[in-house]
């Protein structure tokens, strides 16, 4: 199976320059976990959920949020940064034709949760996540537990069913 068969075409990005509000409003609207970097349409970081709250998390941002003296709602106070400075350089990258069980392993070895998927000329045109693999994988387990469970009533259905009689040659 082929990365291209797995992949989302859609790919939401973003560029280094610009601020970490819009990774915030690009996680929690568009329900996304990780969003490529580009620079002239080619890939040159990625960012995830993670990397975002790390970022906005209590320990760099001890003054995010604060309660309003009348209320008892909070409000989030998020010191403007700019995507460069919390995204992942040196991303690993797969191709439409790299093969679903390669990027998974590339996945799996080095500990993340999406490969963006690039053209010869290195440019975006898609993404590959964890959630992919595991929907596909899932759906071949079904498959198989299915077919197993076929063959395994075939053997007792002849068991319960007599054998024909042979008629004796004369």
């Amino acid at each position: 199976m082929l990365v291209e068969e797995l992949m989302t075409s859609k790919v939401f990005t973003v560029e280094q320059h610009d601020l970490i509000d819009r990774v915030f409003f690009l996680i929690h609207y568009e329900n996304i976990r990780h969003i490529p970097v580009v620079e002239e349409g080619k890939v040159i970081g990625i960012l995830s959920d993670r990397d975002l709250y790390k970022a906005l998390g209590p320990k760099n941002n001890s003054r995010a949020i604060e309660s309003t003296a009348n209320s008892k709602s909070a409000e989030l106070h998020v010191t403007p940064q700019k995507v460069r400075h919390i995204m992942h350089r040196g991303v690993k990258t797969v191709t439409r034709n790299s093969s679903a069980s390669d990027a998974a392993g590339i996945m799996a070895r080095n500990k993340i949760g999406a490969l963006p998927v690039v053209d010869k000329d290195n440019r975006l045109v898609g993404i590959l996540s964890a959630t992919d693999i595991l929907r596909v994988f899932s759906k071949i387990d079904r498959e198989n537990d299915a077919r197993e469970k076929k063959l395994k009533a075939v053997p007792e259905k002849n068991k319960a069913e007599p054998a024909p009689e042979k008629k004796k040659a004369k």
